[in-house]
C-alpha cells in the first residue's frame, strides 16, 4: 500500500509538472512523506524528478534565458549544503509541516498579487537561486523563491516555464551531489525513486501536452489551485 501511494503521488506531480514547469516536489513529498523518512523522500524525489524530465530538456532549452539560469544555480551552490546540514536535523513531522507552511505562504503571496515591476539583476536572481537551494537542502522545496520570482514578474509564461524548469532540474543534480558527497543516499530509496520513474515520466508527457503558452490566465489559476491543494494534503493532521 506504501509504494502504491507514493507512486500515485509521482503520478499526480508528472501531471503537474507536465503542464506548469513546476510543482512535483509540492505534490509529490506530502505523498511520499508519509510513507518513508525525509531522507528517503527527498531521494526518491530527486531521483525520479532528474531522469525524466531529461527528455524534455531540448524542448524546453529553446524557451530558457540562460543568464539567468547560470546565476540561480550559482547562489544554490553556495547554500544547498547549509540546507542538507538542517535535514538532517529535522524530525518526520516537522518535515512535513515545513513543506505545507512554505507552499501556503507562497500561495498567499501569489493570490495578494504581488508582482516584480522592476528589472532582474545580478544580485536578485542570485539571491533568489540561494534560497531556493537552501530550502531544496532542507525541505526539498528549490522551487517557491524561483516561482515567486518569476511568475510574479512580466517575462512571457513560456521563458517562466522554461526557467523554473530548467532551474529545478539543475537543483536536484545539485542535492543529489551534496547527498552522495555526505553518504546519505541509501540504495532502497534510490529503487524507489527509480519505480516510481515509469508512472511519473508518463504523467509528465501528458501534463506537457496539455500546456498552452497561449492561456496566461488559466496557466496561473491552475497554478494556485496546485499550490492549494499540495499544501493542503501535506499536513500532517490527517494521517
Amino acid at each position: 500500500m506504501g509504494l502504491l501511494i507514493v507512486a500515485f503521488g509521482a503520478f499526480i506531480s508528472g501531471l503537474v509538472r507536465g503542464f506548469s514547469g513546476f510543482g512535483t516536489a509540492m505534490v509529490y513529498l506530502p505523498f511520499a512523506g508519509s510513507q518513508v523518512s525525509p531522507i528517503w523522500a527527498l531521494t526518491s524525489l530527486v531521483i525520479m524528478d532528474l531522469i525524466a524530465p531529461i527528455t524534455l530538456v531540448p524542448k524546453t532549452l529553446k524557451d530558457t534565458y540562460l543568464p539567468d539560469i547560470y546565476k540561480l544555480s550559482l547562489g544554490a551552490l553556495i547554500t544547498c549544503p547549509f540546507g542538507v546540514m538542517v535535514l538532517v536535523l529535522l524530525e518526520p513531522d516537522i518535515f512535513r509541516y515545513a513543506v505545507s507552511l512554505l507552499t501556503f505562504l507562497l500561495l498567499i503571496l501569489l493570490i495578494l498579487g504581488l508582482r516584480y515591476q522592476g528589472r532582474l539583476t545580478s544580485p536578485i536572481i542570485v539571491g533568489t537561486g540561494g534560497l531556493g537551494g537552501f530550502l531544496s537542502g532542507t525541505v526539498g522545496l528549490p522551487g517557491p523563491p524561483v516561482i515567486m520570482l518569476y511568475l510574479a514578474s512580466t517575462l512571457p509564461p513560456k521563458t517562466i516555464r522554461a526557467n523554473i524548469f530548467i532551474y529545478l532540474i539543475l537543483a536536484d543534480i545539485l542535492l543529489l551531489a551534496i547527498f552522495g558527497f555526505r553518504d546519505l543516499m541509501d540504495l532502497e530509496a534510490v529503487i524507489l525513486g527509480g519505480l516510481v520513474i515509469v508512472p511519473y515520466l508518463t504523467a509528465l508527457w501528458i501534463g506537457s501536452f496539455f500546456f498552452d503558452s497561449e492561456k496566461e490566465k488559466q496557466y496561473r489559476n491552475i497554478a494556485y489551485l496546485i499550490i492549494f491543494l499540495s499544501a493542503l494534503i501535506g499536513l500532517p493532521i490527517w494521517y
